[in-house]
């Protein structure tokens, strides 16, 4: 059945309820509902109204697809149908368009089973030129979801979706939806219970390549410019996303210098427990020895490395990262783990 108008209503009410900050921005949607229009109607909608699904995992992430002809990385969404009934209902049908995710693996996130979590508006382009159709805001719908544990993997589906990916709440696009998910929205945003045990602290966890050629070991220049360790010498190194260990350093192997290794020929040869100062979180540094590789090192991300140099342990740069000099004597005494920055 159509969609009704008391029912879009009923939802913005209720959001507005929750975030009264938002009435100037959805004044115009209340205007076309006051004049009777069709919510799926192109006609009364002209700038569109869209629903997205707001799909959150147990590790706090948030599930995003690519579209192929912009390059964006987007929630799943899609247009009003006349067949969807609900808006929460569009969201849910173009989710499982877009994702595969069936239906019976989302279920209303704590708190909004009700209505949206957000209603993004999209401003009008600049005024139409004269006598050209005035532009029209879009306004899209954001239902939030829980994925199940068992849920399956999801895979880009029909329409202009090509790929899927997650991202941690921080890296959500839109500044409105991201505040709502940290709980630091204007009202009461989504307070997910922590993924971590009580009193824990969250660590993270770093990657390095030990690759040895004639006795000598390969370490980088970074960038005089980098964020970290600017001007110093340091490992191939970097930071595990959602990934094993030995299957980021080979990611990063081949992104920074060009390397092609098999995580199967990766060792761990020592492990560097670091706090660089206190406030911080922690990390958990680990270094892998590989027996084989193929390919020789190249200069792929210049801007953060600008050279690549084999070293004897013996005689070691002056400018190199502190901990990289601690593991890297801790390897040549046999030792398999050292602590640094931690107060005594």
């Amino acid at each position: 059945m159509p969609l009704v108008l008391f029912h879009l209503g009923d939802l913005l009410a209720g959001y507005l309820e929750r975030y009264p900050d938002e009435r100037g921005a959805l004044g115009a949607l209340w205007d076309a509902l006051d004049a009777g229009g069709d919510p799926a109607s192109r006609v009364a909608f002209p700038g569109g109204l869209t629903c997205s699904a707001v799909v959150v995992d147990r590790e706090r992430r948030v599930l995003h697809v690519h579209h192929r002809e912009t390059g964006r990385l987007l929630l799943p969404g899609s247009r009003v149908e006349d067949s969807d009934g609900t808006l929460s209902a569009a969201a849910l049908r173009t989710a499982g368009e877009e994702t595969g995710l069936p239906a019976s693996s989302l279920t209303p996130l704590q708190g909004f089973e009700a209505g949206p979590i957000d209603i993004d508006v999209a401003p009008a382009p600049a005024p139409a030129p004269a006598g050209e159709e005035p532009a029209h805001p879009r306004y899209d719908f954001r239902f939030a979801f829980r994925l199940a544990e068992d849920a399956p993997e999801p895979v880009p589906g029909a329409g202009e979706a090509d790929g899927t990916c997650w991202l941690p709440f921080d890296r959500v696009s839109s500044p409105g939806l991201r505040a709502k998910l940290d709980g630091s929205g204007p009202a009461d945003g989504v307070v997910l219970p922590s993924p971590f045990p009580s009193g824990s602290v969250p660590q993270i966890v770093g990657v390095h390549l030990w690759m040895e050629r004639d006795g000598k070991v390969l370490l980088g220049l970074r960038h005089p410019d980098s964020a970290y360790a600017g001007a110093l010498w340091h490992f191939l190194a970097g930071h595990c996303e959602a990934e094993s260990a030995t299957a980021c350093l080979a990611r990063e192997a081949h992104e920074e210098a060009g390397l092609v290794i098999d995580p199967a020929d990766l060792d761990l040869v020592h492990v560097v427990h670091l706090l660089h100062r206190p406030g911080v979180p922690p990390r958990v540094q680990l270094f892998f020895r590989a027996r084989h590789w193929e390919g020789v090192p190249e200069l792929r991300e210049p801007d953060k490395c600008v050279a690549w140099r084999w070293w004897d342990p013996k005689d070691l740069p002056d400018a190199l990262v502190p901990y990289a000099r601690a593991a890297i004597e801790g390897i040549g005494a046999g030792r398999l783990y050292t602590e640094a920055g931690w107060p005594r």
